[in-house]
């Protein structure tokens, strides 16, 4: 073989030397030909230990196993299957072959002999048919170790021993039956089943149709579900490889088995205080099992909605919606991985299926008398946690409840009640007698006294969801109204205005340990901000209270002239002015947009502001946002860590390469970075229309034109009437120039890449456009006047065309008479030979008389053919000038005189050859 020849060589230069190679050679080769040419069966097997030992020790024993020993292996394994020893003795040296050997520094790129091996042994579809043969022997450790070898060259090479199973008869088959064998096979072949269907479709169908499902929870149950060790957590990583990207399995369990024997998985027994990391694994996974049912097969499957809604429904029919409250909402012992978890699915199971939501908003949790809606309780968790994770799990939920449930909105809106000075500042733990609308505003208000704005801004991210898209709960929360943190500092201010003060403290705020919360920051002011744009947008009434307050629109333009504030802040900010612009139809002088553009154009410049928008669109957060994707797969190596993992670390933003917090990747969705991106068109052009068209009615009246002392009315106004109209030939200039100034600055967007010469080059463009404009329009009224000339001459031209014809009918009758006297000629010629032939006569000479008859015709005749010919000739002339100037017009002449005179022309010709 030329691949083993090629292993050959390779010994040497892995280990340095040929020397050093040659001795494993030397040593592996004397090995194996004991064991292929020997005939003690004791030195056989000898030789095999031997073997197998430095094999399973040895790199270079390896790499030379590899090159000469799969034959004389797959030969003891083929020719001696009555030996159970030799047959042991060979599987488990092709396993310590094919099983790296971790070395404590080596080179990255030094060569692996065991993915080599591998690869060598997975070349040959015989080998593998061999090894699935053995399956079916009846001693213990031929199968364990034949399981073995098919998970390790499954691990290096599953594509290629995939598709050997696929060809190989009742190969699926062998290995489901080893499901019922004894436990250490049963775990084994567990394991390479888990491998095996990862993403391999048409095993994946075998396998099921093989009665996995079955399989599989019959031993869940025997191992005690949840309670039970690695095996459960195999056995759920099994099934989730079976219905991650198959809608049809999905379909297959719900309809045969049902999802009984899977939620009650979920089902908390024995300690329920006591969460190993097995168990939470475990539970983790079977909460994967459901996330993967809720989503309901892979995009490109036209039936993923409707299996989807089908799930949801089923599960929720099933009581799953109690064991996940259970795990996220009232197990607060429970790890925070599986609480995170269990919020996530509860907001899947909710998002998009009215009816669900419906079972949730009136699910009650607790015992009597102690019982609280279960939103409510979620609402806790989220204000209270002291867990990032927890938190964004939690706004998931109420995300999930609010999108596109107007119903659900109002009924949240509704609650919306402010307390008493004194129940906003009670205990909190009095707050379980709270409706939601009220412990939101008490959220929303709390953290003021503390020093700590986090609670407000997780009370924000909910409210957002309970306003967006939905202008009767925002014209409802505009009215609500809160009173001052004392009574002696004045009336109520409307809860909008309580929460621009707090995103302005929020960058002077410090933490409860009195240092700066530089950190908080980051995510605070951009969720409240988050809070305004949805409650702005689509909203003037919502626009006229953010600018009844004069100190707002200020303290916007400062925000977004920070330089130490982040992109995303600064964006934020600039769609904020923005709303006030596009949806503000005040006409009180200070609040209209006029007033904004133009505190915008002064305070900062046109280019800076649409600056603000192109820096945000390119950062992280808006080009990364996406919308909600399905979790990786939960394997062995990631289960672990997930279950360790607590909480979401500042430095987790380390690889975002901008200073924005990673909670806000999740915060910000795709739903509302597109809101963003349709309003900064809408912004734009806004602006531009404002900019462009400043107030029509504005009174000037300078002090200068009162009228001067001894000045006459008549002067006065004729003078008044000088300047006014000076003045207004001025203000349409101005008004022009302000119009490609703002044009040109929407365009551009205040590139910082813009020099002065292409805003420059920009307007001569523009002059030299409108001036081809001009030429354009200008050609148009000269191809209007040549059409119009065209008409005039085709008509001068039918109108020759008709007298030519005259002519000719007249040259034709002409023609006509004198055949009609040469005809009358010859008569008379006939009677004079007649006369002739009859004898002498009297009568004068008829020669003389009919030559001078003939004479006097001809010159009669003569005379009218040039009077013919000239008048043809003038006419000639004429037809040759129109000619000309048809052709000029595009006519084709040819085409026009086609047919004229032909019918005239062909007599005239056999007159001339009868004469």
């Amino acid at each position: 073989m030329d691949l083993v020849s090629g292993y050959k060589g390779v010994v040497g230069l892995v280990f340095g030397n040929e020397n050093s190679g040659s001795n494993e050679d030397t040593y592996v080769e004397r090995l194996l030909d004991r064991i292929s040419n020997g005939k003690l069966a004791e030195d056989r097997r000898t030789a095999m230990i031997e073997l197998q030992a430095v094999v399973a020790e040895s790199r270079g024993a390896q790499l030379a196993f590899g090159a000469m020993g799969f034959p004389v292996m797959m030969g003891v394994l083929k020719e001696e299957r009555d030996d159970v020893e030799m047959v042991r003795g060979a599987l488990e040296t092709l396993v310590g072959a094919l099983t790296p050997i971790e070395h404590a520094k080596g080179p990255k790129n030094e060569v692996q002999p065991a993915l080599m091996n591998t690869d060598l042994l997975s070349r040959e579809a015989d080998s593998i048919s061999l090894l699935l043969s053995l399956l079916s022997e009846e001693d213990f450790y031929v199968r364990y170790y034949t399981l073995q070898l098919l998970t390790a060259l499954l691990t290096n090479s599953p594509n290629r021993l995939q598709e050997a199973i696929l060809t190989i008869p009742r190969g699926i088959t062998r290995l489901m039956d080893m499901l019922m064998d004894r436990e250490v096979i049963r775990n084994e072949a567990l394991l390479l089943l888990t491998y095996l269907t990862r993403e391999a479709e048409e095993i994946q169908k075998i396998v099921v149709f093989e009665g996995a499902f079955e399989k599989i929870f019959s031993i869940i149950k025997e191992e005690g579900g949840s309670e039970g060790g690695v095996v459960v957590q195999d056995c759920l990583q099994l099934l989730n490889n079976l219905i991650r990207t198959n809608a049809s399995n999905q379909i297959l369990l719900r309809e045969t088995m049902g999802f009984d024997p899977l939620i009650s998985i979920l089902k908390l027994r024995g300690n329920t205080y006591s969460f190993t990391q097995q168990k939470t694994i475990n539970l983790l996974s079977a909460l994967e099992t459901i996330n993967l049912l809720m989503m309901g097969g892979p995009e490109a499957d036209p039936g993923k909605d409707a299996n989807k809604l089908t799930n949801k429904t089923t599960l929720v029919q099933n009581k799953v919606l109690d064991h996940l409250l259970m795990l996220g909402v009232e197990s607060q012992w429970a790890p925070v991985a599986i609480r995170c978890m269990a919020l996530r699915c509860t907001g899947v199971l909710i998002a998009g299926h009215l009816k669900n939501r419906d079972i949730l908003s009136a699910k009650v949790l607790g015992e009597e008398p102690q019982t609280e809606p279960a939103l409510n309780s979620i609402l806790r968790i989220l204000l209270r946690t002291s867990s990032l994770q927890e938190f964004i799990a939690a706004d998931y939920v109420f995300k999930s409840f609010c999108e596109k449930n107007a119903d659900g909105q109002t009924m949240l809106a509704s609650t919306l009640i402010p307390q008493p000075h004194s129940m906003t500042h009670a205990p909190l733990e009095e707050d379980v007698n709270m409706s939601f609308g009220s412990m939101l505003l008490r959220g929303l208000t709390l953290s003021e006294n503390d020093g700590d704005l986090e609670t407000c801004c997780r009370a924000s991210s909910v409210l957002s969801h309970v306003l967006k898209d939905n202008v009767q709960c925002k014209e409802r929360v505009i009215r609500i109204e809160l009173e001052p943190p004392m009574p002696s500092l004045g009336a109520p201010e409307p809860l909008m205005h309580r929460m621009v003060k707090y995103m302005a403290l929020a960058s002077s705020m410090k933490n409860k340990d009195g240092k700066s919360s530089t950190s908080g920051n980051l995510y605070v002011q951009p969720i409240i901000l988050k809070l305004l744009v949805t409650w702005l947008a689509d909203c003037p009434n919502a626009v006229h209270c953010f600018l009844d307050s004069r100190p707002h629109l200020t303290y916007l333009l400062e925000l977004v002239s920070n330089s130490s504030a982040t992109v995303c802040i600064r964006g934020l900010a600039a769609v904020l002015l923005g709303e006030c612009v596009i949806y503000n139809k005040s006409n009180d002088n200070g609040k209209d947009a006029f007033t904004v553009v133009d505190a915008i154009s002064q305070k900062l410049g046109l280019t800076s502001y649409f600056l603000k928008f192109d820096e945000m669109q390119k950062s992280f957060l808006f080009t990364s946002a996406k919308s909600a994707q399905p979790s990786k797969a939960l394997t062995r190596s990631t289960a672990a860590s997930m279950a360790d993992n607590e909480d979401i670390h500042e430095n987790d933003s380390s690889d975002q390469k901008d200073e924005d917090h990673p909670i806000l990747s999740e915060i910000f969705d795709a739903q509302f970075v597109n809101l963003v991106k349709n309003l900064e068109g809408d912004i734009r052009e806004s602006i531009v229309e404002v900019y462009s068209h400043p107030k029509s009615k504005v009174a000037v009246v300078p002090a200068e034109l009162d009228q001067r002392s001894g000045e006459n009315d008549g002067e006065y106004i004729k003078r008044l009437k000088t300047f006014v109209e000076k003045q207004c030939s001025e203000i349409q200039d101005l008004l022009s120039r302000n119009a490609l100034l703002a044009e040109d600055l929407a365009k551009t967007g205040g590139g910082s890449n813009s020099q002065p010469e292409q805003r420059v080059s920009g307007g001569l463009d523009r002059v030299q456009v409108e001036k081809l404009r001009r030429d354009l329009q200008e050609a148009s009224q000269r191809l209007e006047m040549l059409k119009t000339e065209k008409t005039k001459i085709e008509s001068e031209g039918s109108m020759y065309r008709n007298l030519a014809g005259k002519m000719e009918s007249d040259l034709k009758s002409l023609s006509d008479a004198y055949n009609s006297l040469e005809q009358a000629n010859f008569h008379l010629e006939n009677e004079v030979r007649a006369l002739k032939s009859g004898g002498p006569s009297t009568s004068p000479d008829v020669e003389a008389i009919k030559a001078a008859a003939r004479e006097e015709a001809q010159k009669d005749s003569e005379a009218e053919l040039n009077d013919l010919l000239v008048c043809l000739g003038q006419e000639q002339s004429r037809v040759e000038k129109l000619s000309a100037r048809l052709l000029e017009l595009g006519e084709d002449v040819d085409k026009l005189l086609d047919g004229i005179g032909d019918d005239v022309g062909l007599p005239e010709e056999g007159e001339e050859e009868e004469d």
